[in-house]
């Protein structure tokens, strides 16, 4: 049987437009636009500037590369991934795939790519469905036991999504293609120990991630020599990450047919994607209580989302990185203020909010399916109000004017306009049509207006 490696190469290098369902290439064109409008709309986010320093400070400024998006310098491909990728995963308001958010590192390394390489805009949205479908794929087979081994899926998968993504855009032929999704799986990796600690470093994942599978295309193509067996072996992917062997077999009959893009959901809350249920769930209680004073609440939920790795703690909190995970800070700012902004996450000090937190527990209950929160609140008057919110992938997946509405709201909220928001849709719809300095230009006049109105 042929490795794993080679019959993803085979199915995504020949991927076109032209022969993908039509509602594949409509998901990815959500996906874009999706990508493109939380990275816009990312502009005041702190994370995209110390990212351009590094980037600068690792690869300087160069005339013909790359732009930092929001910013107007140019730098390399590679710089511009590391750059971009941290505005693109400012708000935490990505797509997610599993528990991978493939989005923060496709859409940056394809626009640079674009830009620099001056390749085919026609291969745009075939090299992103290349990048879901290869990293979904893996992910769907293995998260369920590398995440809770201490991995995280953007930073596992997403280096292989990189690379079939940038080798499908560079027109790799399936040979080469499947050397680069062998030298991705050995420069792959990335813990989740930051949600714990409340830091940093995850909103930096996706740009090392997508540096790291495009040196893998670019070292395909150079003829680099790459083990066969980088999926399946005994130290390959697998047994590695997920201590599980690879069936080849299932996995590269699934391709063309369960499309990996097709999971993809979006996040209505800037905060993780497993608080998105445990959030809607208290807007819909809240309407019950009407201010009702709360003695205690229990949320009970999956061990495998309880299990993720900052989702118990609790304050006192320093940064966004620490409220966004919390299941606990996440549910009492929704009961006092209602729909959580980007704002209500930096507010760590809100005496009401710190004391329900207090009275909050999280409940790990197997009973409980994914996607579903259960939240039990005892009044002060000593009844209980029990709520129970299931949800299930297809809330979560938008369609276009689902998508528009959405970020229509959250350009109103960070100040982008409604015109830059339109022209980005016109962008995204036009393909193939179009240019990527269309877009990369939107940003500039957009940053611009920003600058504009806060002075």
């Amino acid at each position: 049987m042929e490795p794993l490696s080679d019959q993803i190469a085979a199915f995504t290098s020949k991927l076109r437009v032209e022969e993908m369902p039509a509602d594949v290439v409509e998901l990815a064109r959500l996906c874009l636009f999706n990508g493109y409008g939380i990275a816009l709309c990312g502009h005041e986010t702190p994370y995209a500037p110390v990212a351009r320093a590094a980037a600068l400070a690792m690869d300087g400024e160069v005339a013909s590369g790359a732009t930092l998006l929001g910013d107007g310098r140019k730098t390399t491909v590679a710089g511009a991934c590391l750059a971009n990728s941290a505005l693109f995963h400012g708000r935490a308001q990505e797509d997610t795939c599993g528990a991978a958010h493939f989005g923060t590192i496709l859409i940056p390394l394809l626009t640079a790519l674009l830009e620099v390489r001056k390749l085919r805009i026609e291969d745009f949205l075939p090299a992103l469905v290349a990048g879901y479908e290869a990293g979904g794929l893996l992910e769907q087979a293995f998260a369920r036991v590398s995440t809770p081994a201490g991995f995280r899926s953007t930073a596992v998968y997403g280096t292989i999504a990189a690379a079939a993504a940038s080798a499908r855009l560079l027109c790799l032929p399936a040979d080469q293609t499947a050397a680069a999704l062998r030298n991705a799986v050995s420069f792959t990796g990335g813990v989740l120990q930051s949600f714990a600690d409340g830091t940093d470093e995850w909103r930096y994942q996706p740009g090392i991630v997508a540096r790291n599978g495009w040196a893998a295309t670019e070292l395909a193509r150079a003829g680099s020599v790459s083990a066969p067996g980088a999926f399946e072996g005994k130290s390959g992917l697998g047994r590695a990450f997920a201590k599980m062997p690879t069936e080849v077999s299932a996995l590269s009959e699934k391709l063309g047919v369960h499309w990996s893009i097709k999971r993809v959901t979006f996040k209505p809350f800037p905060v993780c994607a497993f608080n998105q249920t445990p959030v809607t769930a208290v807007l819909e209680l809240r309407k019950k209580l009407a201010d009702a004073p709360l003695a205690a609440v229990r949320v009970r939920m999956n061990p495998f989302e309880t299990g993720y790795a900052g989702m118990d703690a609790t304050g006192p909190f320093h940064s966004i990185s620490g409220t966004l995970m919390s299941i606990p800070f996440c549910v009492a700012t929704s009961f006092v203020h209602g729909a959580p902004s980007l704002k209500r996450m930096t507010e760590y000090s809100d005496p009401r909010v710190n004391a329900l937190e207090k009275k909050i527990t999280l409940v790990t209950d197997p009973h409980v399916p994914t996607l579903t929160a259960v939240i039990e609140a005892d009044l002060a008057s000593g009844e209980t109000v029990t709520h129970r919110q299931e949800m299930s992938e297809r809330d979560y997946q938008f369609d276009r004017r689902e998508l528009q509405a959405l970020l229509a709201r959250i350009a109103a909220e960070c100040g982008v306009s409604s015109r830059s928001l339109s022209s980005l849709e016109r962008f995204v719809y036009g393909l193939p049509d179009g240019s990527i300095s269309d877009v990369i230009n939107l940003f500039a006049s957009d940053q611009q207006a920003s600058l504009r109105s806060s002075s």
